[in-house]
């Protein structure tokens, strides 16, 4: 790193999925690395509607500067939704419009984060959370992850040593797929009332429930000291680059002055167009429409992977969202898999950079939103060969180390 770039740079390091999508530029390349939401599924139409009559009816006022806060119709459709669906007491006064939900935790992060505070990730944490917080220097501590929430006695623990933030993705987390449980939700809500941590509950996904029931967010249980992120991104397109966040009082007037520091306000172009978007389509049967997808989608890969992938290899059961997290066994890398599975035309995101201590060599991650079943079903076949080639080889040298032992 330059001598001349600020010290925090050597902390911040390139997007290791944006660096595999290059590598999956070829066509021939079946990818379940990138998080990309279908594009078979994007209102086309309707946007391209909304655009000209914004443009056409609202010329001058979508071109103009507007509020760092947001377009105040869309605000308050945000927060009418959570009234009305969650039952959250939400104004529109407590909703901050961001430049997607990654400018988000950028400004909670230049809020909450001085360099050396400990911030508790969850293991694996989201990637883009991992990088936002990382310049801002802080201490990282980890909470794994078990198939309905963190280990409580792990989070008890951290909590009680002194956390300044505690960021979380409690429905159909990315990487790992995986939901929090009514249990773990209102456990995770008593372990942090008392306490002065920071809670960020980031839930991208959260419409895209396609099996199970839908929970409420920590938020509704522990609403103090905490902020609720939500994005259009997954639901209508994300290329708009519209997310939001909600806060109250002091936490969401500093986020505004971090906000105005850092862009003035998120484009008042797509901002309307979004709105005008929600306000002539219904977006439920969208939704619904996405929902019926992924389901089908995701129902293929793990069908799939029962018929292709050795049986020592587990994925977790997702109940919504966009990805399946497979774990090998212990001392198996991901890393070592990857350069083989780039041969084989099928690629994937290893586990490590899901882990701010390093481990996760074992692990990765699988995305079924962007690939129809019948190329799901060709992707997990070369990826089961590579597999068993990949395990085959490892069990050999393994075996001859210890025959020379």
């Amino acid at each position: 790193m330059s001598s001349s770039f600020a010290t925090r740079m050597d902390s911040v390091h390139r997007s290791f999925i944006r660096e595999i999508l290059k590598v999956t530029a070829d066509p021939e390349v079946i990818s379940f690395a990138g998080g990309l939401p279908n594009p078979g599924l994007f209102p086309m139409r309707e946007l391209a509607e909304a655009a000209a009559q914004v443009i056409g009816q609202e010329g001058r006022a979508t071109l103009q500067y507007s509020t760092t806060e947001g377009h105040a119709p869309l605000r308050e459709w945000i927060a009418a939704r959570y009234r009305e669906r969650k039952g959250l007491d939400v104004a529109a006064d407590d909703i901050l419009v961001t430049t997607g939900s990654q400018q988000a935790l950028d400004l909670m992060g230049k809020v909450l984060i001085d360099k050396g505070s400990r911030v508790l990730m969850e293991a694996p944490g989201y990637l883009g959370a991992i990088q936002a917080f990382s310049v801002f220097q802080p201490e990282f501590r980890t909470v794994p992850l078990e198939d309905d929430g963190p280990d409580l006695d792990v989070l008890a623990r951290e909590l009680k040593g002194g956390v300044k933030a505690f960021y979380a993705v409690t429905n159909f987390q990315n990487p790992s797929g995986l939901t929090y449980g009514p249990a773990k939700r209102r456990a995770v809500a008593e372990l942090l009332a008392g306490t002065d941590t920071f809670f960020a509950e980031d839930d991208p996904y959260g419409e895209l429930r396609f099996a199970g029931e839908h929970q409420p967010p920590v938020y509704a249980l522990r609403p103090e000291n905490s902020v609720l992120t939500g994005s259009f991104s997954k639901v209508c397109a994300p290329g708009f680059r519209i997310g939001w966040i909600v806060a109250k009082g002091p936490l969401r007037d500093a986020l505004v002055r971090v906000k105005q520091a850092s862009d003035l306000h998120t484009s008042t172009v797509t901002q309307r167009i979004v709105y005008r978007y929600l306000e002539t389509n219904d977006l439920d049967a969208h939704i619904a429409r996405i929902r019926e997808c992924y389901g089908r989608q995701c129902r293929a890969m793990q069908e799939a992977a029962a018929r292709h992938l050795p049986p020592e290899v587990r994925l977790t059961r997702a109940e919504g969202g966009m990805f399946l997290w497979a774990t090998m066994p212990e001392g198996y890398s991901s890393m070592e898999l990857f350069e083989r599975a780039i041969r084989c035309k099928v690629a994937f995101v290893p586990g490590r950079p899901f882990y701010v201590d390093g481990s996760g060599d074992n692990t990765m991650r699988l995305n079924y939103t962007n690939s129809e079943p019948e190329r799901i079903e060709e992707g997990m076949r070369r990826l089961g060969r590579c597999l068993e080639e990949y395990l085959a080889a490892r069990r050999g040298a393994c075996g001859a180390c210890a025959a020379t032992a």
